[in-house]
């Protein structure tokens, strides 16, 4: 396969005297290269070297309207850095000055004029080995950076997954279903893509979400599951889901994870700083957090919970509204609501009539 590889080179030679290009390409094609061109005039060989894309360039140095180093400064810009482009130059100025420029231009070997045949294709050929296993190396790098990469997700999904288990176990303490959780990346996906935002951000706040109360795995049940009303005492208790939820995901690499401690440290922030664990106000509060804040919001409210029944849509809408601003991101209570199909209350529709008239 090597071998093959060299034999189907592409060769570009560059030399302004015609009878030197047609002998490298008369040995070119002796040595089995069927994939060489040559130019005389150094001006056509970015445009050659950019349709051609070849595999090495035979580079006269000395050449009218263009030398040798300006060709290379032209053809820097079009070579990717982990590209090995070699560039075997001509020249008859073997001295170390020239050399050296030749070297810092972008030259990888040297021919000095008039050359052994045999030297030559020596010369040729070590150089687009090279390049063959430098592409082989290449590829091998990148099919071992996509088995890594996809052991990296795989990794992940585990771990979210344990994660997703462990939140489904809390929530399950108190919604016998289990379907909160889910219901809630749903409504938080729903809301995001009603506000634009993009599709990637979308489906991680889709998996995040249902993080969102994994702290209640550390919420006495006797506290958690309470069908009277809470003690002053035990509803800093119930506050501290925040903090454990936050704990428990705290530390993850992965966008995912970060996403979901915000969420579940920050989805009892108020807008108006009044909430719960960091009295956050407005858009200090992580966006993914303020999200949540709404999906789950609605959710809770509209089913049954072990301290009260389930509210109707219609109240839930109207508690949701009222609380648009204090509470909640009004940009964000308005995104679920069309996003449901959901009109606004009539006192909310009569209130921003009353403000554009006022304007």
């Amino acid at each position: 396969m090597r071998e093959e590889g060299v034999r189907d080179a592409r060769i570009l030679v560059v030399d302004d005297q015609e009878a030197n290009v047609e002998l490298l390409l008369s040995l070119l094609r002796r040595e089995g290269y069927a994939h060489a061109v040559g130019v005389t005039d150094p001006r056509e060989a970015v445009d050659r070297c950019r349709d051609l894309r070849p595999d090495l360039i035979l580079l006269d140095l000395m050449m009218p309207h263009l030398d040798g180093f300006e060709v290379m400064a032209r053809l820097r810009p079009m070579i990717p850095d982990d590209e090995y482009l070699p560039i075997l130059v001509l020249t008859a100025d073997v001295t170390l000055p020239t050399r050296q420029r030749a070297l810092a231009a972008g030259a990888h070997d040297f021919l000095v004029k008039p050359s052994d045949a045999t030297e030559v294709m020596l010369r040729i050929r070590n150089l687009l080995m090279t390049r063959v296993l430098h592409r082989e190396l290449r590829r091998h790098n990148e099919r071992l950076e996509a088995m890594v990469a996809a052991r990296t997700r795989e990794l992940e999904e585990t771990h979210v997954e344990l994660l997703e288990r462990l939140a489904v176990a809390a929530e399950c303490r108190d919604d016998a279903t289990g379907q909160h959780t889910r219901r809630v990346g749903e409504h938080a996906a729903a809301i995001a893509a009603q506000v634009g935002l993009p599709a990637g951000w979308i489906e991680t706040i889709r998996r995040a979400a249902p993080l969102h109360d994994v702290g209640k795995i550390g919420v006495p049940d006797a506290i958690l599951l309470k069908p009277a009303g809470l003690t002053a005492a035990e509803f800093e208790v119930i506050k501290t889901h925040t903090t454990i939820g936050g704990r428990i995901l705290a530390g993850g690499r992965y966008e995912l994870l970060r996403t979901a401690e915000a969420v579940a440290r920050h989805h009892h922030e108020r807008w108006d700083g009044t909430g719960y664990p960091h009295g956050l106000r407005g858009e200090e509060i992580p966006l993914e957090a303020r999200v949540v804040a709404v999906a789950d919001a609605y959710d809770s409210m509209t089913h049954d919970r072990p301290y009260r029944k389930a509210l109707r849509a219609r109240d839930a809408w109207e508690i949701l509204w009222g609380g648009a601003g204090t509470q909640w991101d009004a940009s964000l209570v308005e995104a679920l609501s069309a996003a449901m199909g959901a009109a606004p209350p009539t006192a909310v529709l009569a209130r921003d009539g009353d403000r554009q008239r006022s304007h």
